[in-house]
């Protein structure tokens, strides 16, 4: 694997060393399509335009799930917003990029049942121990929230996506609290990226939150029914 995309860190920070999902579904589908629209800002394939996603470059990136995304939204008739988005892009997402990890080596594919019964499939580390890459973008997201500095875009994005997800309780769950929502709307309004690929991450941001608000709402609606 050439380089790591946002969906692939998040997918690593999001999984536990067991191998399990510690963010359930569908907040991690929900969050990998919002990565790959963050990653599509950054890379200025895509603005926001009166409340709707616009692609302003059509040349691929060199990344399969991100080269996909862009053409779907390039093609289609009717602008929409980033919301609709989010949830277009989830399907067979969170399997693409663990495909990918697993193909790189960075993580392995266990699949047993519980009970016996139930097929469960799990994708902890290769190594048994957290991949170098995760340890990496864990590090480098702490030390800016711990620091005054600029960020990099990058590392802002995946920060600002942490959070619209809820990793960012536990990412820095060792930083005074005070401190870290501080910090995380100072970097979230710092100068790191231009006003329209910051605009257009800030609503996809926005997006993903309303998306896991609405599916956490209604599961525990439908457990109590």
């Amino acid at each position: 694997m050439a380089s790591l995309t946002l969906a692939h860190e998040l997918t690593l920070l999001g999984y536990d060393d067991a191998g399990d999902n510690q963010l359930g579904r569908p907040t991690l589908d929900y969050g990998l399509a919002g990565a790959l629209l963050l990653e599509l800002a950054l890379a200025g394939r895509i603005e926001v335009a009166d409340d709707r996603l616009v692609v302003t470059d059509s040349t691929p990136v060199g990344q399969r799930q991100l080269d996909e995304a862009l053409a779907r939204i390039a093609a289609d008739e009717k602008r929409r917003k980033p919301k609709d988005w989010i949830s277009r892009l989830t399907k067979d997402l969170p399997e693409q990029v663990l495909d990918g990890l697993v193909t790189a080596g960075l993580l392995r594919r266990d699949q047993d049942r519980v009970l016996w019964v139930f097929p469960r499939t799990r994708y902890p580390s290769t190594t048994g121990a957290e991949p170098a890459a995760e340890t990496q973008a864990r590090q480098r997201m702490v030390a800016a929230v711990a620091g005054d500095g600029p960020v990099d875009g990058r590392t802002a994005a995946l920060i600002g996506l942490t959070r619209a997800v809820g990793l960012d309780r536990k990412l820095f769950a060792e930083l005074p609290k005070q401190h870290v929502t501080r910090r995380l709307d100072e970097i979230g309004a710092g100068d790191w990226a231009s006003a329209a690929t910051k605009k257009a991450i800030e609503e996809t941001q926005a997006a993903i939150m309303i998306a896991t608000t609405t599916a956490t709402t209604a599961a525990v609606i439908t457990a109590v029914s």
